[in-house]
């Protein structure tokens, strides 16, 4: 019979059996490196486009399409730690290096010295961990970027914010559902 104490425990912080940032950004490289997938991604002028990829040990990843001038605004991944490695183009990465209160609050004034900027092209990429806020943009005016992305716990939410100056302010949170 299961021990109930130990189901109903929740994992606590870098307990569970899940892959790390490490292995994440692995798997991101080694499919980024997969010419047949990536060009297997429909590009839209408009809008980005993905395909929702097997992950590694039970992680969430997805193959993402990115227009020139297109990016995801300003967000986290609601605990998830993650990995994404640009397969095609350039992709620049706006982060905080700081780590914020995940509830309680709507608005923060951020501090001198915490903004972080990074372009990643062909074949490069970067781990996170699970506080970690970001945008990813295609500053290209012409040029689509492919890149691959890998999250573990699967993605529970994803909290979205909008940044003027040093002001962040949480505007919405989104489900799953949202995003499939």
């Amino acid at each position: 019979m299961p021990d109930v104490r130990t189901l109903a425990r929740p994992h606590a912080a870098g307990q569970d059996s899940g892959p790390g940032a490490s292995e994440l950004l692995d798997f991101a490289r080694r499919t980024a490196a997969d010419s047949a997938l990536v060009t297997s991604l429909p590009l839209d002028p408009e809008g980005r486009t993905w395909i929702r990829l097997d992950g590694p040990g039970g992680s969430e990843a997805w193959l993402i399409g990115w227009p020139p001038g297109t990016g995801t605004g300003w967000h986290d991944h609601g605990g998830s730690r993650g990995a994404f490695a640009t397969a095609d183009g350039e992709l620049t990465e706006q982060s905080l290096a700081v780590q914020l209160p995940t509830e309680g609050w709507k608005t923060l004034e951020l501090a001198d010295g915490v903004d972080r900027e990074r372009t990643l092209s062909d074949g490069r990429g970067r781990a996170f961990g699970p506080h970690h806020v970001h945008q990813v943009l295609n500053l290209s005016h012409d040029t689509h970027a492919v890149s691959v992305h890998a999250y573990y716990p699967p993605l529970p939410l994803m909290r979205r914010y909008s940044r003027t100056g040093p002001v962040l302010r949480l505007e919405e949170v989104e489900s799953p559902e949202e995003w499939e």
